[in-house]
């Protein structure tokens, strides 16, 4: 039986079978590891516990008797139903186990900041997450991704949560489901279709109204990020987008917060919207900064990046930012899409320049690039705009 301590956390792992015909043994190996190993709690992983009898389930409730903190992780579905059933998991604490999947071979449909998507098969996709604990995180977004279908946006809600290597993922079931990114480069005749869907289920997410206390308010980032800034922005820049970015009208009406043709999923004719752990709330302004810069932004200085990301070429993404907020906004009139415009790169900007700043962009040719002419456009820009709100 192996077992583990490690500041005072004495882990034993049980392994193969425990029933009447090794359960005495098992249980004088449990006696003799407390024993020589003093501990302040005890840990039973049962990953690799196949099966428990009674016998064996006597043992277990002998160990808990007399260490009451006594808990059980990773425990097997199988072996999870007899606990549950004989009531073992009201009297002790019992985390069920995570089955274990490989994307070795699979294909990459997305990535985010938080994680890469993968399609296991033409059933499944599988969003595995960089962070190797990130358990609560996958939990935060099954929870807002649950918010929003009831409130009424389209979306794919996981239904298992699995081991890959030495982090999670949360599998989806979405079947034959392509991302909108490869529908148009794919199908370029029904480009204007795709666009216009987007720009569709965009205004019905941002038309939706959420409690204030369900999602993290944009503007309270946006002004951290701000003021992240601070040292590195002429005095008036900085005053200037400060006030700007406080002066925006606290909005509770839901956003993506990582919207682009990669989260967004047509499945047998319906549209989805995935990836949702960016979910928050806000002016529409903080939405259109994220898309100009996944479209536009991130690719200013070197056009490849957004082929590389998207898969599409550059002026692509220009029509698609272009006719996106056309058709949001359901006008022609350039002057008044240029302001909105304007507006998104201002966020955006400052979202891109303290991002690669925190990236140690100062230690690069391409970062100080990037940084200078972050700096530099908002610069430009500032003494145009009076106003960020997309509302107002």
């Amino acid at each position: 039986m192996k077992h583990e301590l490690h500041d005072q956390i004495l882990t034993i792992s049980l392994e193969g079978r425990v029933d009447s015909a090794n359960a005495s043994q098992v249980e004088a190996e449990l006696t003799e590891i407390r024993t020589n190993n003093p501990f302040e709690q005890l840990i039973l992983d049962a990953e690799n516990l196949e099966y428990i009898s009674s016998a064996g389930l006597r043992v277990v409730l002998r160990v808990r008797k007399e260490v009451p903190t006594v808990k059980m992780i990773n425990v097997r579905a199988e072996v999870y139903e007899i606990l549950d059933m004989t009531g073992f998991t009201e009297m002790m604490k019992v985390e069920k186990g995570y089955r274990r999947l490989s994307v070795d071979g699979c294909e990459v449909i997305g990535q985010g900041a938080n994680g890469k998507v993968y399609r296991i098969d033409s059933d499944t996709i599988i969003k595995v997450y960089f962070n190797a604990d990130a358990l609560p995180d996958i939990h935060r977004e099954r929870e807002l991704a649950r918010r929003a279908f009831v409130l009424g946006i389209p979306t794919a809600i996981p239904y298992d949560v699995v081991r890959v290597g030495d982090s999670y993922g949360s599998v989806f079931e979405l079947l034959n489901a392509k991302t909108f990114a490869q529908l148009v480069v794919a199908e370029p005749e029904n480009a204007d279709k795709y666009i216009a869907l987007n720009a569709e289920l965009l205004r019905k997410i941002h038309g939706t109204e959420v409690r204030p206390e369900d999602m993290p308010d944009m503007r309270d980032v946006a002004l951290n990020w701000v003021e992240f800034l601070q040292p590195y922005l002429p005095e008036e820049d900085y005053n200037k987008l400060h006030a700007l970015v406080e002066a925006v009208p606290v909005d509770h009406h839901m956003l993506h917060g990582d919207y682009h043709l990669k989260n967004v999923m047509m499945q047998n004719g319906e549209t989805l919207l995935i990836d949702m752990d960016t979910l928050c709330q806000g002016d529409p302004v903080f939405e259109f900064a994220s898309v100009w810069l996944a479209y536009l932004g991130y690719s200013e200085l070197d056009h490849q990046i957004v082929k590389d990301f998207l898969g599409m070429d550059r002026t692509l993404t220009e029509k698609i930012w272009n006719d996106t907020i056309r058709l949001y906004f359901g006008t022609e009139d350039e002057a008044t899409l240029q302001t909105y415009t304007d507006k998104a790169r201002i966020i955006g900007y400052t979202r891109q320049m303290r991002r690669t700043i925190r990236r140690k962009g100062f230690e690069t040719e391409t970062g100080r690039a990037v940084i200078e002419n972050c700096k530099q456009k908002l610069h430009e820009l500032l003494p145009t705009v009076e106003s960020l709100s997309f509302r107002g």
